[in-house]
């Protein structure tokens, strides 16, 4: 019941501890009339006060300046009714109404000047400096778009006062006019303390962190800006106090060209379509919808089902209509309130920009859209109907007519250069539909079948689908035999056979039988038609590729014997495996044709390095990339290059790595390899940077690969390559950025369904993160969530053990403390089967903190009951076992108490405890020094602050000092030396 002036405040002090939103406002609404027939106005006081907050962080601007005329009136009227702190948010929350009137076009701009005349005449009578006041004014010339020079010195000139914006929110503004100055990078010189953390409040870094995503992308700062997303649209996102941050993380992933993540966002914030009280914050929503929704179809994808108001399904193209004529509408009202064209031009600005990068911003995280390509492209972004030609790079303009496509197909083939696959795709799609038909002038029809079906047969294979493939191969076969081909018959069919994949011995048998067929016909059809090595015409040379092919199949099919074979290096497949390699470099070498010396060398390097010598394998792998600079194919030096990197890394050479992996990653762009493992490259070259200490090189390549793993289909291995990405953030710091990383791993039904094991450990990495943020609850969840996976770990009950204690500590720390102590006693029933005396002792001690924070001397008893427990559990762990230090143990539960007792300023005790836990951290001889350390300074606080002993305090400290810089801990001698400094001058 609500009938007492008590009832209420309690209610309202309930109500202040729930987050914005819809609840915390309909309450504080009812709160405002159960206050309003007190006798006293100092309960309503309270109350209108909370009201107008409620409505200022929820973005219902519309309401707040009617309640602060209410609270205006009783500061008028009953002055004596305001507390200190409600007196000086009379004059705080001015500010609050003249920014809330800006928000709505219906309120004249002449009302708004009233109002900061009223706001300029209460401050002086006050005596309250005027900087507040021409910060007032400021934002109108900057809505306006009239003034803003003369508004902008007389504010930025005038000395801070108590009343001033925060800091925080004072270097957004001074960014903001310095970006609309088109100053970018010295907007971000001057965001710096608020985008570095120095400075923050209840809107920042958030606010802006949106505001300077594109600044920073203008001025090359790629990394930052991702990172500012990642952490800030978390902060943002579902809140409709932020509408306009929300657009601009929108407008930042269209022009970024991560328009699927901009679906992703949009349909997370749908309600805020519905939210109508603060209609600039609005219009700056809908103009970030709008942008993404432009890039959408004018790259053709209007028909694309999206996110819009509830209610229907909508199109990007209905929705861009939709939402174009309210956002016009609002500019519109808004340019005829102030006389001018200022809210519309910043509109059409925004409208007009282009995207920013020329490929999409990795970012790291898992969508359920991926790249989304433009009309008329292939997935990977190539333009359809562009390639290479044999020494062009990609995008080289092809040939349009077919008779030219056909012969440059050809071409590239001869020359085994890798754009060839691009152009025969192009040359099967123009078949396929009709739109061109074989001419004779390309020879004869079966050579271009013949052509087509070897095609297929490569990508089939590319795929795993190795029967079809040689199905494919074999209709290519029978098709040269026809035509007199017999040397390219011979290669359709060595491929046939020696792509098959099979752990079958007879059909192993089988094949190594029909190889060795194939080898023998080659041998009797060489006697027949001796060669000239390739001297005499162009046939001789096609020959003896095709000859080399023969022994190339043969080679990879006694190499992936030989793979199965392994750890075994000895045996039948071995030898079979080095006569082959053997033959294939002997005959590259007679022939002069150095591709295929590199490709032996490369197959014999590699399984070097499957069986550990790496250093064998390090010199074929350099060898094979001399025989590719002499074979005028450089496009063929990208998989030994990756190669060596991956052994450079095991060598722990990771700048030698980075060369080499970021020369195969260019070269596969430059001739078009579109079969290059480019996804696993980017994940070893996140692997070096990190080596390298290199966080943003890590980042940056880890967030591309998981990428391109999503392009490729290849979901767990993105998933995999997310979960390194968010180890590398967590251990640089970033816990924000790995936690958005996580998050986009793991979220509801959409998490993806690979090992549990991984992902179970994402998890815990992810509450982890989410603790360390301050975000206590989120992490509790995430860990009771996780504790229900492992419990089914039959095998492994520590982690249960590990997980039920953290959540329980977290539980603890979102001060759900029935839920904390349900958690608690699952950690000690699972400690009872599978021990963890260490963690939970730690979970104990921290329980027993915990308490005393939140109920000061009341909690004494419970906490003590808690390190008591603690006790017997270090004291039931048996004297030899493992992974345990007594010493350690009895320290933390002495340390704690002592710090307990503390508080409840029982010093006597209390330094008895320190003391106790001083001499159990000395048994633990260098491994218990720093916290040796920290129990002195404990000991000394005790015994200076609590029982004023300042000498026997000083002596203390300076006999501990002197020890820690003896150990070589000078960072723990300045700690102690500053306290007894403190001492000295009393």
């Amino acid at each position: 019941m609500l009938d007492t002036p008590e009832a209420v405040i309690e209610a309202l002090r309930e109500n202040d501890e729930r987050p914005h939103g819809l609840q915390r406002t309909v309450t504080a609404e009812e709160l405002v009339e159960a206050a309003e027939p007190f006798e006293e106005p100092d309960v309503l006081v309270t109350a209108l006060l909370e009201l107008m907050g409620a409505y200022e962080f929820t973005g219902e601007h519309r309401k707040s300046p009617v309640v602060f005329a209410r609270v205006l009136k009783l500061w008028d009227t009953a002055p004596a009714s305001f507390s200190r702190w409600e007196a000086h948010q009379v004059f705080w929350r001015f500010k609050w109404v003249t920014t809330s009137l800006l928000e709505v076009p219906g309120v004249p701009l002449a009302a708004i000047r009233g109002w900061i005349d009223q706001m300029r005449t209460r401050y002086a009578a006050a005596g309250h400096g005027m900087q507040p006041v021409a910060a007032m004014g400021y934002h109108v010339a900057h809505h306006t778009g009239e003034g803003l020079a003369d508004a902008y010195d007389l504010w930025a000139t005038r000395p801070r006062t108590e009343l001033s914006d925060c800091e925080a929110c004072e270097i957004r503004h001074f960014a903001g006019h310095q970006v609309a100055a088109g100053d970018d990078a010295g907007a971000l010189e001057t965001w710096l303390p608020v985008l570095g953390g120095a400075t923050a409040c209840t809107e920042e870094p958030q606010m802006s962190q949106a505001r300077a995503l594109l600044p920073l992308l203008r001025t090359g700062r790629a990394d930052e800006a991702r990172s500012h997303h990642l952490t800030g649209y978390r902060r943002v996102r579902g809140n409709t106090g932020m509408q306009d941050e929300v657009g601009l993380h929108l407008e930042f992933c269209a022009l970024s060209r991560n328009e699927g993540r901009g679906l992703e966002i949009l349909a997370e914030n749908r309600p805020l379509f519905e939210a109508t009280g603060a209609p600039l914050a609005r219009l700056g929503f809908l103009t970030g919808v709008e942008v993404l929704l432009a890039r959408l179809t004018e790259d053709g994808h209007a028909d694309t089902a999206v996110a819009g108001p509830p209610g229907r399904n909508w199109t990007a193209g209905e929705l861009l209509a939709h939402v174009r004529s309210e956002a016009d509408r609002l500019a519109t009202a808004f340019d005829a309130r102030n006389a001018t064209t200022a809210v519309g031009d910043r509109r059409r600005a925004r409208l007009a920009q282009r995207p920013l990068l020329a490929e999409p911003l990795p970012l790291g995280l898992r969508t359920s859209l991926t790249r989304l390509p433009v009309a008329g492209t292939a997935l990977d972004g190539a333009p359809v109907g562009t390639g290479p030609s044999a020494t062009a790079s990609a995008g080289a303009v092809v040939p349009q007519d077919f008779v030219s496509l056909v012969r440059e197909a050809r071409r590239l083939a001869a020359a085994g250069h890798p754009g060839e696959n691009r152009l025969w795709a192009r040359v099967e799609e123009l078949l396929a539909d009709g739109s061109a038909a074989h001419d004779d002038a390309l020879g004869p029809e079966e050579l271009l079948q013949a052509e087509l079906a070897d095609q297929r047969a490569y990508l089939l294979i590319r795929n795993d689908r190795d029967t079809e493939s040689a199905a494919e191969l074999k209709r290519a076969a029978e098709l040269y035999e026809g035509l007199g081909m017999p040397w390219h018959a011979l290669s359709a069919r060595s491929r046939s056979l020696a792509w098959l994949s099979t752990d079958d011995e007879g059909d192993q048998d089988a094949i190594r039988a029909g190889l060795d067929g194939i080898l023998a016909e080659a041998a009797h059809l060489m006697t027949q038609e001796p060669w000239t090595q390739g001297k005499e015409a162009h046939g001789h040379a096609e020959r003896e590729l095709e000859y080399l092919t023969v022994l190339y199949a043969a080679t990879f099919a006694a190499y992936q014997e030989a793979v199965r074979e392994l750890p075994e290096t000895a045996g039948p497949a071995a030898e079979r495996f080095a006569a082959r390699a053997g033959t294939l470099r002997a005959e590259a070498e007679r022939l002069s044709v150095p591709h295929h010396v590199a490709n032996a060398l490369q197959f014999a390097a590699d399984l070097a390095g499957r069986s550990g010598d790496t250093a064998r394998a390090e010199d074929q792998l350099l060898a094979a990339l001399e025989a590719v600079d002499a074979s005028g194919r450089p496009w063929r030096g990208s998989r030994p290059r990756a190669l060596l990197a991956q052994l450079m890394l095991a060598k722990d050479e990771p700048a030698r790595a980075v060369e080499l992996l970021h020369q195969a990653l260019a070269d596969a762009a430059r001739y078009d390899d579109t079969d290059f493992a480019v996804a696993p490259t980017y994940v070893l070259l996140g692997h070096a940077a990190s080596h390298l200490d290199d966080v943003n090189g890590a980042v940056r390549h880890l967030s591309e690969a998981a990428a391109r793993f999503d392009l490729d289909g290849a979901h767990d291995e993105a998933t995999d390559a997310r979960l390194q990405l968010a180890e590398v953030l967590a251990r640089s710091g970033r816990q924000a950025d790995a936690v958005a990383v996580l998050e986009s791993v793991l979220a509801g039904e959409s998490a993806p369904a690979c090992d549990e094991r991984p992902l179970a450990q994402a998890r815990l990495t992810l509450a982890r993160g989410l603790r360390e943020l301050g975000e206590f609850l989120p992490a509790a969840e995430e860990f009771l969530r996780l504790a229900d996976i492992v419990a089914a770990w039959e095998d492994d009950g520590e982690v249960l053990t590990l997980v039920a204690a953290e959540a329980a500590t977290a539980l603890a720390m979102a001060e759900r403390w029935d839920a904390a102590a349900a958690a608690y006693e699952r950690a000690v029933a699972a400690h009872a089967e599978a021990p963890n005396p260490s963690l939970i002792i730690h979970m104990m001690c921290e329980f027993a903190r915990l308490t005393m924070l939140a109920r000061g001397a009341d909690g004494l008893d419970t906490a003590l009951d808690h390190l008591a427990q603690a006790d017997a559990v270090r004291a039931a762990v048996p004297e030899d076992a493992e992974d345990f230090a007594a010493w350690h143990g009895r320290g933390t539960v002495h340390y704690r108490r002592a710090r307990v007792l503390g508080d409840a300023e029982r010093f006597e005790q209390a330094l008895t405890e320190a003391e106790a836990a001083i001499a159990a951290h000395e048994e633990g001889g260098e491994h218990g020094e720093v916290l040796r350390a920290e129990a002195v300074r404990i000991a000394a606080l005790i015994e200076g602050n609590g029982l004023a002993r300042f000498e026997g305090a000083i002596a203390r400290l300076t006999a501990a000092a002197a020890r820690c810089r003896r150990a070589g801990l000078p960072e723990a001698a300045d700690i102690l030396d500053a306290l007894r400094q403190d001492y000295l001058k009393r």
